[in-house]
């Protein structure tokens, strides 16, 4: 994805004008490419964590994750199924942790995008 989004803005009439009036590579990298493609990437970052997360639990909550003596939100659940009627905070809690910090990755990644794209015009 970063190769492909430098590509992407290398190609851009900024960035070519910039060269046609003498700019070095490394300016046009730190002042143009690098500002201008750095946004999706961090957004495409914060989106990737938080499916990192969802599949560390879910590999977690089947056996396939983490050893045993390592805490695992995943794990937790898995343990905690087999008391679910008698004890349901031990799956409610882990629950809401994952549900808690992925929705706020993704909070994150939607505020980054929209705070650092440019090409979409905000609205007061």
């Amino acid at each position: 994805m970063i190769r492909a989004q430098v590509l992407s803005v290398k190609t851009r009439e900024f960035v070519e004008s910039a060269r046609a009036v003498g700019g070095s590579p490394t300016r046009l990298l730190l002042r143009h490419i690098l500002p201008n493609a750095i946004s999706p990437i961090l957004v495409e970052a914060t989106f990737g964590i938080a499916r990192a997360i969802v599949a560390e639990a879910g590999l977690s909550f089947l056996g396939l994750g983490v050893a045993p003596p390592a805490a695992s939100w995943g794990s937790m659940i898995g343990e905690g199924r087999h008391f679910l009627f008698i004890a349901p905070h031990l799956v409610t809690a882990p629950g809401a942790a994952i549900l808690l910090t992925v929705m706020a990755f993704n909070f994150v990644g939607d505020g980054l995008r929209d705070a650092l794209d440019v090409t979409t015009p905000t609205t007061p």
